[in-house]
């Protein structure tokens, strides 16, 4: 983009990390071991405040299976966001997003289960000052959704949206926004989507909140057959400051959508069925702790939820777990690892239930400056209903990390 300021330096790294299985397909009979090896390059940019700003992290990988388990893979995982001032009121957004999904959450997560989402959007904003303490502003968006596998469905989406914003203090901000969502996948169909919210932001010395709650109408179209969905939708985000060393947050969205929307991605815990098509009635919640404790420890837990309603098919898919990461310094140069986590899943369709559950433990050691050694042991299992979608899997994994600048 014209005017980009880039002067400050990004921070390039690369791994090399090697991954042993003893059930590298994660099936429940035939179990086979294998050796996958990856090499990986990340990369970490934030441009100095100016005219236009960006934000950049990402990581790509290479992964190679000694005994030709899977085929060679790539991995990614992106996220930018930029945006240039192009008059006194008018702002020019630039956002992209690349994430490795899971295709179908009943399968185990292997390479023949993953596809590339790539979520493109770019268009402007205009914010108008209607006096000291009301504010309206105009967006514009296009968006593209594309996944690597040619099977999956992509799409194409237009998005038009007005909003008001009164400051009633320097705390508090209330208003309302409209926006119409127009989508059009690459199988023909069509998704309209009509959403009316209120809006609101809140500050305290120790805790923020900000959100909406709505209206929400959709509408899909496909081989002159029309299908329409109303519900109560909503969003909100709490952070609050418990002490210095504690940090809790609540995340929690109801939304009307469809698979080629980035609600995956803003949910990471979240797996929409991609066997399933078309509009899709998602809600999820998320509560997380942060807490750094003397000497260096520190915790990172969360609990969630999460529902998918498939409105073409009038089937669900709930899912909920726990997950908690610990790390605890050793020496200056040894620190100790731990995590576990625990899914339970559910499907209507079939009357079914899944149980998930994953830890792994392990040692961390930073020879230098740049160059650190990653270790880690861990045990993944499924149990379920259905027989064959169970397995047991034992893991080592062993890598290096370089930080080039």
């Amino acid at each position: 983009m014209p005017g980009l300021v880039m002067a400050a330096p990004a921070t390039i790294s690369g791994g090399l990390e090697s991954r042993y299985s003893d059930n590298a397909r994660q099936t429940a009979f035939d179990e086979e071991s294998d050796l996958e090896t990856r090499v990986s390059v990340g990369i970490q940019h934030t441009s100095d405040p100016g005219q236009c700003n960006s934000d950049l992290g990402a990581r790509f990988g290479y992964g190679y299976w000694l005994d030709d388990t899977f085929d060679p893979e790539t991995y990614t995982n992106l996220d930018f966001m930029g945006d240039c001032q192009l008059g006194n009121n008018v702002v020019w957004q630039v956002t992209d997003q690349l994430r490795d999904v899971v295709q179908d959450s009943r399968v185990s997560n292997t390479p023949t289960n993953r596809t590339r989402k790539n979520v493109f959007r770019t268009g402007p904003l205009v914010t108008f000052n209607l006096g000291p303490v009301d504010q309206l502003f105009l967006s514009a968006q296009y968006e593209n959704t594309e996944y690597s596998e040619p099977e999956e469905t992509d799409s194409e989406r237009y998005i038009g949206s007005i909003g008001w914003d009164h400051f009633f203090s320097s705390t508090f901000t209330g208003g309302f926004s409209a926006s119409v969502n127009q989508a059009e996948l690459d199988t023909e169909e069509e998704i309209d989507r009509e959403t009316l919210n209120a809006t609101f932001s809140k500050t305290w010395a120790a805790t923020s909140m900000r959100g909406s709650v709505g209206y929400s109408q959709i509408e899909s179209s496909l081989n002159n057959s029309d299908r329409e969905s109303d519900a109560i939708v909503g969003d909100l985000i709490l952070t609050r400051d418990i002490n210095p060393t504690t940090e809790l947050t609540l995340e929690a969205s109801r939304e009307l959508t469809d698979q080629t929307s980035d609600f995956d991605i803003r949910f990471g815990d979240f797996v929409f069925n991609l066997e399933q098509t078309s509009a899709v009635e998602v809600s999820a919640i998320r509560l997380g702790l942060g807490k750094e404790f003397s000497g260096g420890s520190s915790l990172s837990a969360a609990a969630y939820a999460n529902r998918s309603e498939y409105l073409d098919f009038e089937t669900e898919e709930e899912r909920s777990g726990v997950s908690a990461d610990y790390r605890r310094p050793i020496t200056g140069q040894l620190t100790a690892t731990l995590g576990v986590g625990y899914d339970f899943l559910t499907y209507e369709d079939d009357d079914t239930e899944d149980v998930l559950f994953r830890a792994n433990a392990g040692i961390d050691f930073q020879l230098n400056r740049k160059l650190s050694v990653i270790s880690r042991v861990g045990h993944e299992r499924r149990d379920s209903d259905i027989t064959t979608r169970e397995f047991d899997e034992n893991w080592i994994l062993v890598g290096l990390n370089y930080q080039f600048l």
